[in-house]
């Protein structure tokens, strides 16, 4: 086979395969691309959740713990019941939900697929209430909700792919420049030419979806703006530019949030 015919087999394959794995997030209805199996993501995620719990320090504050074990357990009724009565799948159905609060200054919280949630008590100060807490905890729900770590895998193997046959068929030009220069081109590639973008629509995908949750679980979405604007000025000085960051600036990320507002708030009222 020679090199036209082989590139051509290649994209095709590539093209009828990513086709067959087309899907879309709930509720905002995007296209995503699904290449990895949730179920092997889901036990990974579950093996290292597991690691954390045992490398970390938890936090001592039982109260605190349980009021976010509270808000996560009205979260995961409120996500349930929306796709139940709406008749749209359930994408939380095999999620085994499970929380934890490390004792830590990381202004950070996350949520591994499956429903495995880790609030850090550094952003305890942001957040200040537990709307605020909701606001996050919803946030990083959204993201496991919306399979946005599937979404990442899938990418990360075409974008493998894709940069390894242009390699192969530039005869080595990617590895030539890597060598002479020290730099990772392939890395910078992947980094600001495909992941960054792509990264920033699932944060605000997932700023989106998560208002949706936690107004749907009862509580005050206003507060979503004022913690964007505490993050803002705790990070003052420090954030770096959209265009090289994953996330949305915290002005932009306001702007989204205030446009959003009245239309979640009664479009997705709280479900009694």
């Amino acid at each position: 086979m020679n090199r036209r015919k082989f590139i051509n087999f290649i994209g095709c394959s590539c093209l009828s395969f990513g086709l067959h794995s087309c899907s879309s997030a709930p509720i905002t209805d995007r296209k995503q691309l699904k290449l990895i199996p949730e179920e092997k993501l889901n036990a990974q995620a579950a093996a290292i959740y597991e690691k954390i719990k045992k490398k970390e320090k938890m936090s001592n504050d039982k109260n605190k713990l349980n009021e976010i074990k509270e808000i996560g357990s009205k979260i995961e009724f409120s996500v349930n019941e929306y796709f139940e009565r709406n008749k749209l799948p359930n994408p939380t159905s095999n999620f085994e939900w499970e929380y934890i609060l490390i004792e830590s200054k990381k202004k950070n919280a996350w949520c591994m697929p499956g429903g495995k949630i880790a609030v850090y008590t550094g952003i305890l100060d942001i957040t200040k209430n537990s709307n605020g807490l909701a606001a996050v905890m919803g946030h990083e729900i959204a993201h496991a909700v919306a399979k946005h770590s599937v979404e990442r895998a899938s990418r990360g193997v075409l974008v493998q792919t894709g940069t390894s046959l242009i390699d192969i068929f530039s005869g080595g030009a990617l590895s030539q420049i890597n060598r002479s220069t020290g730099m990772d081109t392939v890395g910078l590639i992947s980094s600001i030419g495909l992941m960054n973008p792509f990264n920033r629509k699932q944060e605000t995908e997932a700023d989106y979806l998560g208002m949706i949750f936690s107004s749907l679980s009862g509580f005050d979405i206003r507060e979503t703006e004022k913690i964007w604007e505490r993050m803002k000025e705790a990070n003052k000085g420090k954030e770096t530019s959209e265009f090289l960051s994953t996330h949305p600036s915290s002005d932009n990320r306001i702007k989204n949030i205030q446009g959003w507002l009245n239309e979640i708030i009664i479009k997705y009222p709280p479900i009694v």
